[in-house]
């Protein structure tokens, strides 16, 4: 059997998924990165080794913000940006699909597509207000699990107005509302809407949101956020199976055309990695380098404008 493997490091959380070569999910997995992108893709490596043996894994892909950093790990055959991998992943599942809204730990996305085509795309990486981090730290303020916040949001009978601009501005209006009184579930369904409307506003304002619609990434869990969508849209929104794993599905699938694989093996797990980095003085632009170490080896470096430093040399 042929396996490929797809690798999504967030900020917040890591996914790793094997599939065949029609793209079914043969293995996955879902962690927080906890700031050490290196040691949650040693973990899902072990788990894999574990569940699945010795593989015979004939492409890899990468995709995330941590995307060259994977590569320079395993030894990638694709890297890719995000916009690609979740519409790729988005266009196998549903091949008419024409808007996918994806929102994560720390940055959110909008990806028209039009007959199977990105036609045009927009992200924030700059609020939070529009991310999972707000919801969840509003849940941690609001001394609730993260799991419940959708779920009572939607038991709401008048959602809260609160200000969804700005965390900071929110939390405020949040605390306000429930000093003048309002019912915890009111307030949950306010935030639930405070984030939808600061994704439209900041990434959606003059574009043609048509269905079908896929809502996919972290808070695709949340029933409360896609309620407030559909309400705002009035439209249906389809949440796949592997909401949360759609990036590290397309990054595999980008991977079935590989022809000789790059990747180092599942043995990786067992290297004792860690990461430095200086910056370069050899001229004005003084480049932040980035080293990978194996024990007092280093195995790549990256980061550097002119090419001097960056090279893999595993």
């Amino acid at each position: 059997m042929k396996a490929y493997l797809g690798i999504d490091v967030g900020s917040v959380t890591t996914k790793v998924v094997l599939i065949d070569y029609e793209g079914n999910v043969l293995w996955n997995s879902y962690r927080k990165t906890m700031g050490q992108p290196i040691k949650a893709l040693q973990s899902a490596f072990s788990a894999l080794r574990k569940d699945m043996g010795d593989i015979d894994i004939k492409g890899v892909g990468t995709t995330g913000s941590g995307r060259k950093l994977a590569d320079h790990i395993v030894g990638a055959d694709k890297v890719k940006n995000e916009i690609t991998a979740h519409a790729l992943s988005a266009v196998h599942l549903i091949p008419n699909v024409r808007t996918i809204i994806e929102i994560g730990g720390q940055d959110s996305k909008l990806i028209l597509i039009r007959n199977g085509v990105v036609v045009d795309f927009s992200m924030n990486t700059v609020c939070a207000a529009g991310t999972g981090s707000f919801l969840e730290h509003q849940a941690t303020r609001l001394g609730i699990r993260i799991e419940e916040f959708g779920t009572r949001a939607l038991a709401s009978g008048s959602p809260a107005r609160i200000a969804g601009r700005c965390t900071v501005f929110a939390e405020s209006d949040m605390i306000h509302k429930q000093q003048m009184g309002h019912n915890l579930e009111d307030i949950l369904a306010g935030l639930c809407d405070a984030l939808v409307r600061n994704y439209l506003n900041n990434l959606a304002r003059g574009k043609d949101i048509s269905g079908p619609v896929i809502f996919q990434g972290g808070v695709a869990a949340n029933p409360g956020i896609r309620a407030a969508f559909e309400r705002e849209l009035k439209k249906e929104f389809i949440v796949p199976g592997y909401y949360p794993i759609m990036g590290a599905i397309g990054a595999a699938l980008l991977a079935r055309d590989t022809k000789e694989t790059r990747f180092k093996g599942l043995a990786v797990s067992e290297q004792q990695l860690h990461t430095s980095s200086f910056y370069c003085s050899d001229c004005p632009n003084a480049c932040g380098v980035i080293e990978i170490n194996d024990s007092e080896t280093v195995i790549a470096r990256w980061g550097d404008s002119c090419g001097k430093w960056g090279k893999d040399l595993s």
